[in-house]
């Protein structure tokens, strides 16, 4: 082999070395920060790029990695990466503990998504960015904890993640990062905490439960004394109704009788109206009549005592204008 040929395999090496160095392919969702010379220079996006081999250099970053072992354990990786990745990432922090404003020690664990919006600021404000998105988020749980006593802390899930997201979201924007959410995972008070939890949600419950009670034990002596005064109300007024019709009927039966008579005596003075005989003398013997053939009806077999009143003259002076009256209708 010759010099030359010797030469001309290097030269290809050399070219092809420079080739595989100045060309960059980018995936999708994936960024590239470039030096040139140890100076920002520009930032890939996806697709084919072409650097400067030896001159330009990919800045490199720390990224962190949570993996799960087969025991259910969770340990983290770091790895150094040229290329940031732009897609949401969460990060599952480890459980770590925090005091609640009423001196309660609770074992809390959280998870933040969040995304990287510029690999510029990503590369160039922090050093090690999962890093200090993890420890922002533990001091920053602490404190909003802290503030919060143990009850609020279980009934107020939502009330933290906002909290939570909007200080890291306002925190994290100078580094070129978005975060979407942050939830909490588990809230674990200490065992004696919880069993005094339990004992004071039986207790409530039973409270709930003897109030439910009472107030039903209440609505239905309401409603069996609503429903007794109802019944004595219905009946009072069905026999307030029964005595109007009864009193209607016995005024109207009152009123058909006297009419009855009314028409009889004129009937009698219109009769006796051509002879001698006095109408109300004629009236009152018809009625002493009918008086005695009463007082002469004896029933189950008893007999009556008849006597007769001492001032008898007008009876018969009566009873003469009778006669007479027979006389008169007999003649005509």
């Amino acid at each position: 082999m010759t010099g030359l040929t010797i030469i001309s395999i290097a030269i290809s090496v050399f070219v092809i070395v420079l080739i595989a160095k100045g060309l960059r392919i980018i995936k999708q969702s994936e960024a590239m920060v470039i030096e040139r010379l140890g100076k920002y220079h520009k930032t890939l996006a996806a697709g084919i790029n072409i650097i400067v081999p030896f001159i330009d250099q990919p800045r490199s970053t720390t990224w962190r990695y949570v993996r799960e072992a087969s025991d259910g354990r969770k340990f983290s990786s770091m790895k150094m990466m040229d290329r940031i990745d732009l897609r949401e990432t969460v990060f599952d922090f480890p459980k770590q503990n925090v005091i609640t404003r009423d001196n309660v020690v609770t074992e809390i664990n959280a998870l933040i998504y969040f995304q990287i919006v510029d690999p510029i600021k990503s590369v160039y404000e922090i050093s090690n960015l999962p890093n200090a998105i993890e420890k922002l988020t533990q001091t920053t749980l602490r404190n909003v904890i802290g503030e919060m006593d143990l009850d609020d802390c279980l009934s107020s899930r939502d009330t933290i993640n906002m909290k939570l997201r909007a200080i890291l979201d306002e925190a994290t924007n100078k580094w070129g990062v978005k975060v979407n959410r942050v939830e909490l995972q588990d809230i674990n008070p200490p065992h004696d905490i919880k069993e005094a939890m339990e004992k004071q949600m039986r207790a409530e419950r039973n409270r709930r439960a003897q109030i439910i009670d009472a107030e039903g034990t209440k609505k239905a002596a309401i409603l069996e004394a609503e429903g007794r005064r109802d019944a004595d109300i219905n009946q009072a007024e069905g026999i307030k109704q029964s005595q109007i019709l009864k009193a209607e009927g016995e005024a109207k039966a009152r009123i058909a009788v006297a009419e009855a008579e009314a028409e009889a005596i004129r009937r009698v003075a219109d009769a006796v109206k051509e002879t001698q005989v006095d109408p109300t003398q004629y009236l009152i013997a018809v009625r002493y009549i009918e008086t005695l053939e009463k007082m002469m009806d004896g029933k189950h077999g008893q007999n009556k005592i008849v006597f007769m009143p001492y001032e008898a003259s007008s009876l018969m002076g009566s009873l003469g204008g009778l006669r007479e009256l027979m006389d008169v209708q007999k003649n005509s």
